[in-house]
């Protein structure tokens, strides 16, 4: 996989007189401790090649940061933000060539004849460790015409060794476990790179740096790894102690920032389309829904609203928009929130473009604009000032002039299709384009919700974003994975790539049901007419239901109202929308773990199957909550000349550590095998963990929709099990004072008893009082996405604990 450019004679000679001084990179002579000391919550070293400093932040998390240079340079990071102003005490001691650092949850060993660190748990046992040569290396590069150096951190990885996370490439193969294979580390269309690695021998990685990059996964006849950058000057890198996979997540966003809450609303069903062209067409939609009692939460106003005026003008055009705030205000009287797209892209000859140019905030970098076949230009969303003043244009002209709830943050990988090296050269406030090659999504959304916040009032922010860095998720982000094809093979590829974007703790993640554009019909527009077209559609939208964002999206009419649809695809999509928002009550729950837990709702079986070595390498299978084991069927099985023949069914291994329950029929499985799902075309395998409690909500066409019918709760007996349930005002940011509420519901399965503890907190509109049904799970008893008819008790819950005997 080349990326990087071999030294050229500039490079050589500065990298010759680096040895000459004594500083030669890694890789040509192993640097070796010469002395070290310890100050304040470092240990530096002096090695006879550069200097390596050992920062413990806490007793689980360590920075790692090695130079050539004479001293490390200045450096403020653009991902970490914790300024880890508590001590954590250590100690450090040297033995027979090596020294070792011990926290209260880890040891860290140095070898001084290699700089090699070594990581163990305080029993000794081995976490991780940097190879023993070429661990960190430092190599003069030339790229693109800039002098620089290519920054190389190298791991040993067993063999049994499972890697996972890096971001989303909707490029990438179809696997999932990156043990034993490569992955290009670099953000441009249709790319999410995040350099965050998780192992399943309980550590994680974030490497903080922002130049293009490589992870190589079959180093040393895969037994190492590899992660190298193209540009910095220094190795940095953090390591987490988890063991378990939520722990180190939660040091990652520990280290980087928490997830805001989502309002309530953004759980429900987005409809999108590209593109709706006037105003008349977005309010039909919404009748589309409302009149057919089909729920949804949002409408998505996409691109090329200004036309003919030059992108970045921020006018929404007054023939086919007469009067946007009316038709953002008569969404909102249907229940139904509205989200925009605007582009970091400005058309020259326009007020906002002449006043960014004016105040020096426009980038070198241009767009290829293929519709008005212009250069359009970026601005700098790495100088604090562009940022504020591209806030206030889109804010006055478009977001808080017409009320609109949400952001689409499009086309936010600077780049002019194949021609990287335009982002290389730039210049940007922090500094050169090479070494903030990745950062501009990052920073771009830190000016978004930063605005958002000071100026939108109690209107909780949501931005939908077509790539990320390590750290985006504080910013209010959803990772989107860019414009995919509808294709089966494209929806294949979908599932590994949203298990490792949230793997690489990105919370929320969603892709187009359906794929963006067809590459074989007219316009892109998919002839939904074709039963093939339409199974693709229906098994798309049975995973997004699935996923923590739900969102259709594509070329051509899609809307579930749509005559695109005949009676029984059109069952079918009502029968998961209408699951989709019984099970609100869940998923808003695990957002409020998101936010005040650091919780992962889309998660990689090794979340919760870490010691089960058969997960690891499945690429179509995750845990969606504690709850749900997801299998999304994404091989055509039915209709078109691809079909299996006779084919009704899909593999999907039931992880050892449980017992597991068909949710479609409550039949219980021992888990620890393969079965053939059953998986006719209404049906998602999905099944569920024994211990599970599962509140699903009544059937409603809106997330928010007032209701005094009680909450199902459905319990998964052969295991005793715990869930939070989490509320709030749904759409305020007054939880960060405190106004929200939880309480828990416990199963003890010996006792076939439920408990339901205290509420604790309050809110202003919090219901005094709920009724629960509750229905403990057998075949034929609680199964299938329908209310069960019978509950076996019903009760009234009124904040404080009770039990319930089943």
């Amino acid at each position: 996989m080349p990326l990087f450019s071999c030294p050229t004679r500039p490079g050589f000679l500065k990298w010759f007189a680096l040895l000459l001084l004594g500083l030669a990179p890694a890789g040509f002579a192993q640097a070796a401790v010469i002395s070290y000391a310890q100050a304040g919550d470092k240990v530096t070293f002096k090695l006879d090649q550069g200097l390596m400093s050992v920062r413990i932040c806490r007793a689980d998390i360590v920075q790692v940061q090695y130079t050539v240079l004479p001293a490390f340079p200045a450096k403020t990071s653009l991902v970490v933000n914790n300024p880890w102003t508590v001590k954590t005490p250590f100690t450090v001691a040297e033995k027979n060539g090596q020294v070792t650092i011990t926290t209260a949850k880890l040891k860290i060993v140095v070898n001084k004849a290699t700089n090699a660190v070594a990581y163990f748990d305080l029993a000794g046992a081995p976490v991780a460790a940097e190879a023993p040569s070429g661990n960190k290396a430092m190599r003069a590069a030339t790229i693109a015409g800039i002098s620089t150096y290519n920054c190389t951190t190298r791991f040993t990885s067993p063999a049994t060794e499972g890697l996972f996370g890096l971001g989303c490439h909707p490029e990438d193969t179809l696997s999932i476990n990156y043990k034993g294979r490569d992955q290009q580390m670099l953000i441009k269309y249709m790319t999410g790179a995040i350099p965050v690695l998780l192992s399943t021998r309980g550590y994680g990685l974030l490497w903080d740096n922002y130049a293009a990059s490589n992870f190589y996964g079959a180093e040393a006849n895969k037994t190492q790894y590899k992660y190298v950058s193209e540009s910095g000057q220094q190795v940095d890198y953090y390591f987490f102690y988890g063991p378990d996979f939520d722990r180190i997540i939660d040091l990652y966003r520990t280290a980087t920032g928490r997830a805001p809450m989502f309002p309530k609303w953004s759980f429900g069903l987005f409809q999108s389309q590209d593109r709706y062209k006037t105003q008349a067409e977005v309010l039909s939609v919404k009748d589309g829904y409302r009149q057919n009692h089909l729920p949804v939460d949002a409408i998505v106003q996409d691109w090329y609203y200004w036309e003919p005026l030059p992108i970045g003008s921020h006018v929404m055009n007054p023939t086919r928009y007469p009067d946007p705030k009316a038709m953002v205000k008569e969404l909102h009287q249907a229940n139904v929130h509205a989200m925009i797209s605007i582009w970091p892209v400005f058309g020259s000859n326009t007020p906002n473009f002449d006043a960014m140019k004016k105040a020096g905030n426009l980038t070198s970098i241009t767009w290829d604009n293929f519709v008005t076949k212009t250069f359009d230009t970026y601005y700098d969303a790495h100088s604090y000032k562009a940022r504020d003043l591209y806030w206030e244009q889109a804010r006055d002209s478009l977001v808080k002039k017409y009320d609109w709830d949400a952001w689409w943050v499009d086309q936010c990988e600077p780049d002019n299709g194949a021609l990287l090296d335009e982002r290389r050269k730039a210049t940007f406030a922090t500094g050169r384009g090479i070494d903030y090659f990745n950062t501009y999504s990052l920073e771009h959304t830190k000016g978004l919700y930063k605005g958002w916040r000071a100026d939108m009032g109690p209107k909780r922010a949501m931005f939908l974003v077509r790539q990320a860095f390590a750290g985006q998720q504080r910013n209010a982000t959803t990772l989107w994975s860019s414009d995919i094809l509808t294709t089966f093979r494209a929806f294949k590829s979908q599932v590994p790539q949203g298990i490792n974007a949230c793997a690489s703790g990105i919370p929320y993640w969603t892709s187009d049901i359906g794929g963006y554009r067809s590459n074989t019909a007219p316009e892109g527009i998919p002839n939904w007419a074709d039963p093939q077209a339409r199974e693709l559609f229906t098994r798309w939208f049975q995973f997004g239901a699935f996923s923590p964002i739900f969102r259709i999206h594509g070329k051509g009419e899609r809307a579930l109202f749509s005559n695109n649809w005949d009676a029984a695809t059109k069952a079918t999509l009502l029968k998961y929308d209408r699951l989709r928002y019984r099970l609100l009550p869940y998923i808003y729950s695990l957002a409020g773990r998101v936010t005040s837990s650091n919780y992962t709702i889309m998660r990689a079986l090794p979340f919760d199957f870490r010691q089960d070595a058969k997960v690891y390498s499945i690429p179509d299978q995750y845990m969606f909550g504690p709850a749900f084991l997801v299998s999304p069927v994404t091989q055509q099985l039915y209709s078109g000349p691809k079909a299996i023949t006779g084919a009704g069914t899909r593999q999907v291994y039931l992880p050892a550590a449980a017992q597991w329950y068909d949710f479609w029929t409550g039949k219980l499985l021992p888990g620890g095998q393969t079965v053939a799902a059953a998986a006719p075309l209404e049906t998602l395998p999905l099944y569920v963990r024994a211990g599970s409690i599962v509140p699903m909500g009544p059937d409603v066409e809106y997330a928010t929709q007032p209701t005094t019918a009680p909450t199902e709760l459905r319990i998964y007996p052969g295991a005793d099990g715990e869930f939070t349930y989490y509320e709030d005002e749904n759409d305020t940011y007054n939880y960060e004072k405190g106004a929200s509420a939880t309480f828990k519901f416990r199963w003890n399965d010996k006792l076939r008893q439920l408990t339901i503890t205290d509420r604790a907190g309050t809110f202003p509109g919090m219901a005094a009082s709920r009724v629960f049904s509750v229905v403990l799970v057998q075949p034929g008893h609680g199964s299938s996405g329908e209310p069960t008819s019978k509950a076996d008790k019903t009760v009234t819950y009124a904040g404080k604990a009770l039990n319930v005997k089943l």
